[in-house]
């Protein structure tokens, strides 16, 4: 079932994504078939929350490194890079209607326990993994120049400039830089914009969509 899937992610995520992720998938079968279930009894509602966070981190920390697990996962990512819908989202939709024809066909009990457990599930995981996550950055700075090469440089960002910008206060002539980032680039830039002008003014929003000539950076 995932050789079809592993193609795709070859020709439209990336080789090292798709070579990692073989690496799991291989991993991830040998380990389920050499560890046997421990035999406990735990209320279902207990497992569903407690596994489905433990789940959710730890396919989002894959997911943040340039690792999957496969089947989902990889369908999930290619529709984000498509339409920008979180990956979460996606995995919550379309096992939510994996599980509504199961409660149909055997019972609604476990079923619910079932969604539960991807709906929690989901959400950790757009918790962790971030990349779809857009922020609007707007800099005011005396020294434009050295933060736009830097994140030209470092980033490889689009930069709209607004010239002849004035302090309410000062009166200091100065520029407004506007770009917009991944939430991975968080850290990169501000560090650009500290190095560059250590009394720049940067405020950050959250962006609900994009249009227009934005590239994702790469997986990793």
């Amino acid at each position: 079932m995932n050789f079809p899937l592993f193609i795709l992610a070859w020709f439209k995520i990336g080789h090292k994504f798709t070579f990692f992720t073989i690496v799991a998938v291989v991993l991830g079968s040998f380990m389920m078939h050499w560890i046997q279930p421990w035999q406990m009894r735990l209320d279902p509602l207990v497992c569903a929350i407690f596994g489905a966070s433990i789940n959710g981190i730890g396919t989002g920390l894959a997911l943040k490194n340039g690792i999957s697990t496969g089947g989902l996962d990889i369908i999930g990512i290619v529709i984000r890079q498509k339409t920008g819908i979180s990956y979460g989202k996606f995995n919550i939709f379309i096992n939510l209607i994996i599980i509504a024809a199961a409660g149909y066909m055997f019972g609604w009990t476990r079923a619910l326990y079932s969604a539960l457990t991807i709906f929690i599930n989901g959400r950790v995981i757009d918790a962790v993994y971030t990349q779809h996550q857009k922020m609007q950055v707007m800099i005011v700075t005396q020294h434009p120049q050295h933060i736009i090469d830097g994140i030209q440089s470092r980033m490889h960002r689009g930069i709209t400039i607004l010239h002849d910008a004035e302090g309410a206060y000062s009166h200091i002539e100065k520029t407004v830089l506007i770009t917009i980032i991944d939430r991975y680039d968080m850290y990169d830039i501000r560090q650009i914009v500290q190095k560059a002008d250590p009394y720049a003014f940067m405020s950050v929003s959250e962006v609900e969509k994009v249009y227009g000539r934005f590239k994702e950076q790469e997986i990793v």
